[in-house]
Order: structure tokens, then C-alpha cells, then sequence
């Protein structure tokens, strides 16, 4: 059952990186986080930093985190479970999901999905929306909109001060 949606402001980008730590303890296998909002809102600089504060808590050292624009996804260790971290902007048909092996990603790693409208129909049921939108300068909003019981394991890390 869905819950009512909450959001977070986060006034530059050391910001999100305070907040992607709160959340990468929140998270886990199994986990879909749908990445929406427009070009420059803040997906990618999100994503780098929930991947690179995985990798700390997991006592791996930092790697590079490309955009996967072009690759359409790429994989992380981030402790005992795989981050898989993909952009879709660039599929055409939804179909093209399951090529990327996304289906079982789903069901066995965290995954973090930039342009999630392009899954259509194999858009996971129990996925948290995060929407971002652009303010002023490097100010982001986030809201997110989940099922009840990942909202409430999602709450901590929103209901943080940065």
C-alpha cells in the first residue's frame, strides 16, 4: 500500500552527498530506487554519491562512477550486494529491459534507474519514485513516493537535517 509522499531540499551538492550516506545504510538488495526528473536534476550526482557511500560502509576503496549514458548500465560492489546503476534515456522500446538483464537485477541487487518511464510495464510495483527537481543554482528537491514498508525505511534518511 502506498504512502503519502515526503520530500527533502538539499541546498548544494555536499548536501546530497550528507544525504546519500544517510540513505545507503536504508537500502539493500532488492531495492529499486526509480531516479525521475529532467536533464541536470540532480539523478546522476545522486546516484554517485548513494555508490560511493555504499562502497565506504562497505570498506571498499572509492571508484570512479561514470554516467551510463552510452553503457545504459554499470555494476557496483558495494559489500555484499551489487549496486546496478542504469540510464535509460537512450532505449526506444521497453522491451530492451529485459536485454540489460535488468528483470533479475531487480530481484537480487539495488538497483538505481535513471529515465524509469522507459520501463512501461516492467516498472517494479515495489520501487520507490525519487523525482527530483532543479531550483536556483545547485539547489535540488527530492520527493519520494514509495510503498509503505520502504517508506518507512527510507523516512530516516529524509527526515535528517543536513
Amino acid at each position: 500500500m502506498p504512502t503519502e509522499p515526503f520530500a527533502l531540499t538539499l541546498p548544494a551538492p555536499e548536501a546530497t552527498e550528507a544525504f546519500a550516506a544517510r540513505l545507503a545504510p536504508c537500502l539493500g538488495p532488492g531495492d529499486v530506487l526509480l531516479l525521475d526528473g529532467a536533464v541536470g536534476a540532480g539523478k546522476t550526482t545522486l546516484a554517485r554519491a548513494l555508490i560511493g557511500a555504499l562502497r565506504a560502509r562497505a570498506g571498499l576503496s572509492p571508484e570512479d562512477v561514470p554516467s551510463p549514458t552510452f553503457t545504459l548500465v554499470q555494476t557496483y560492489e558495494t559489500g555484499s550486494f551489487q549496486t546496478w546503476h542504469a540510464d535509460l534515456y537512450r532505449l526506444s522500446d521497453p522491451a530492451e529491459v529485459l536485454e540489460l538483464g535488468l528483470d533479475e537485477a531487480f530481484r537480487e541487487a539495488l538497483c538505481l534507474v535513471e529515465w524509469p518511464d522507459r520501463l512501461g510495464r516492467d516498472r517494479p510495483p515495489r520501487a520507490a519514485t525519487l523525482t527530483f527537481t532543479a531550483g536556483d543554482g545547485d539547489m535540488r528537491r527530492i520527493t519520494v513516493d514509495a510503498p509503505s514498508a520502504m517508506a518507512a525505511r527510507l523516512a530516516p534518511a529524509f527526515e535528517a537535517t543536513t
